[in-house]
């Protein structure tokens, strides 16, 4: 973290600490990955960390269907951390490890159910045209609902943040592990 060099918790201020005692009572247990960074900016990331407890813990969305949208995401920016965190998760919960391949390589998954596929199209869509067609749009609502369209739209929009974070700090992925994400041509 030579762009954000982490801060200890005896460097905390008081703002830090709290926000620190927040992320650390909720479900993820305690600072790491793109929390350490944020902590710089601890009123920024209380409420990041708050909206991003909601979609990945409490969203309308099952965990495999967050998962795989976390996934779409990771890969769109290349956030190799990202990818490597949630890649695991998405397998545990079920997801192809053949479809988790293909979107490493930057391809529309063959053999996705007609959940996976109203997903992908509309958070490539989302990403890559910055907003959605109708059929996406509608092929999601008829599935999840007003409600699981809007957690879809929050889990693009806060993991496109935290890929962001994790890109500019240069968070390193941990000993041993291998970039999962081949560079896109664009």
């Amino acid at each position: 973290m030579a762009r954000f060099p982490e801060l200890k918790p005896e460097q905390w201020d008081a703002e830090q600490k709290k926000v620190a005692a927040n992320i650390a009572a909720g479900p993820r247990g305690s600072v790491r990955g793109p929390f350490l960074p944020l902590l710089y900016s601890p009123g920024l990331a209380d409420p990041v960390q708050a909206a991003g407890a909601h979609l990945r813990y409490k969203s309308s969305l099952s965990n495999a269907l967050n998962e795989f949208a976390i996934l779409i995401t990771a890969r769109f920016w290349t956030a190799q951390y990202e990818w490597h965190a949630h890649r695991k998760l998405a397998l545990e919960a079920g997801l192809d490890v053949k479809i988790a391949d293909q979107i490493a390589r930057g391809e529309r998954p063959s053999g996705m159910s007609a959940e996976l596929t109203a997903i992908y199209d509309f958070c490539a869509e989302l990403h890559r045209d910055h907003g959605v067609s109708d059929k996406s749009f509608d092929a999601v609502v008829a599935k999840f609902g007003h409600k699981g369209a809007m957690d879809l739209i929050g889990i693009c929009g806060y993991y496109t943040l935290i890929s962001m974070v994790l890109n500019v700090s240069q968070i390193p992925l941990p000993a041993g592990v291998e970039p999962g994400l081949p560079p896109l041509k664009r």
